[in-house]
């Protein structure tokens, strides 16, 4: 038997390839984590780097006057939205953990309720199931109590980590503003300390990222905050107008989390609350949420068309099984990394998935 040597020395090499470029990406999202006031400049950065292209050519300025006065009105603006967030997280974080007990009494007595109007009998369920259902309810209850309970005491660990907070804030507005400030003297060391071919070769991958992921993302970011500051203000007009909303900044916050999950979106929290709202007799709150929800689908509806290619060129299962991923690996947050890893990776091996990934490996038409 005669061993093709050039064929497999090549198919090694691309396997060796596939195998490196996912080790890097490892470690680039462990040093995103662990970099994360940097990355966070950055991201601010790019928002940023229009709005003072703009300046420049409007007023003339230097880059560096340019720099420094959106970098204090932005800084003044994270700040003001950084001190209102920590004190209304804190204050409705603890009222909430305070009052968990009787929410979840409420909740199972509701359940309890609504099966006990149910007809067994015509819906011929065996008792073995019956019983099942009636049991249940209350660990399922004692579980989400747990989770809510641990949710809420890691919150009020960060929200009080004043140190801490103000060491990453610290970090990131410096940060910011040397990459404001001296960008062409970061990008001139780059090209000092790096080969130019790895340049050209990194900057040709950074454009064609920052065109697919950076773009998404942008986007996203956009819709999410969109959809927070309306059910953020909305929700506060219903408690304004004397409607049971108790913790208005928590609740936009998890709305905008389910949203930003590419496959469900703002109804999947909306709707199922609206719905027990309906059950426990409030129906007019219960009206009200689906009203909001609905503004909010509508307005989602007009802007996403003009904000996000709805062809990313990644299917949705693909997109599930991202999430779920991310989700096993590092957590609930995982289900949002998850699809923008999936986006990274499918950037980086373009060439591969187009000729198809075994068959490129192997060579194989």
């Amino acid at each position: 038997m005669i061993i093709n040597m050039p064929y497999w020395t090549k198919v090694f090499k691309r396997l060796l390839y596939v195998i490196f470029v996912l080790i890097g990406l490892c470690i680039t999202f462990k040093l995103a984590v662990f970099y994360m006031p940097f990355l966070i400049a950055f991201i601010i950065y790019l928002l940023m780097e229009p709005a003072i292209k703009w300046v420049m050519n409007k007023t003339k300025a230097t880059r560096k006057t340019s720099s420094i006065i959106l970098f204090f009105i932005v800084s003044a603006i994270i700040l003001g939205l950084l001190t209102w967030g920590i004190i209304t997280l804190f204050s409705e974080a603890s009222s909430l953990l305070q009052d968990l007990n009787e929410y979840i009494e409420k909740i199972y007595n509701l359940f309890q309720s609504f099966l006990q109007k149910l007809d067994f009998g015509k819906i011929k369920l065996p008792i073995e199931i019956q019983e099942v259902l009636q049991t249940s309810t209350g660990d399922i209850l004692t579980n989400i109590s747990m989770w809510a309970r641990n949710f809420l005491n890691g919150l009020i660990k960060i929200v009080t980590s004043i140190p801490t907070i103000a060491i990453y804030f610290s970090v990131t507005v410096i940060a910011l503003y040397f990459m404001c400030v001296d960008k062409i003297y970061m990008l001139d060391q780059m090209e000092h300390h790096f080969p130019k071919t790895w340049m050209m070769r990194f900057g040709k991958h950074f454009r064609d990222l920052t065109q697919t992921l950076g773009g998404y993302l942008k986007a996203e970011a956009t819709l999410i905050l969109i959809s927070f500051f309306i059910s953020l203000v909305g929700l506060y007009i219903l408690k304004f107008f004397g409607f049971a909303i108790e913790f208005p900044l928590l609740i936009a916050i998890a709305i905008a989390f389910v949203d930003a999950l590419p496959i469900l979106g703002s109804g999947t929290a909306m709707v199922p609350w609206a719905i027990v709202c309906g059950l426990n007799g409030d129906v007019k709150l219960g009206i009200a949420i689906l009203v909001l929800w609905i503004i909010m689908s509508i307005v989602r509806q007009f802007l996403e068309p003009k904000l996000v290619s709805k062809n990313i060129g990644v299917h949705p299962i693909f997109t599930l099984v991202a999430m779920y991923t991310g989700f096993k690996f590092i957590g609930v947050i995982g289900m949002l990394i998850g699809p923008i890893a999936l986006i990274v990776i499918k950037n980086i091996f373009s060439t591969f998935i187009d000729g198809g990934v075994v068959k490129t490996i192997l060579d194989i038409n």
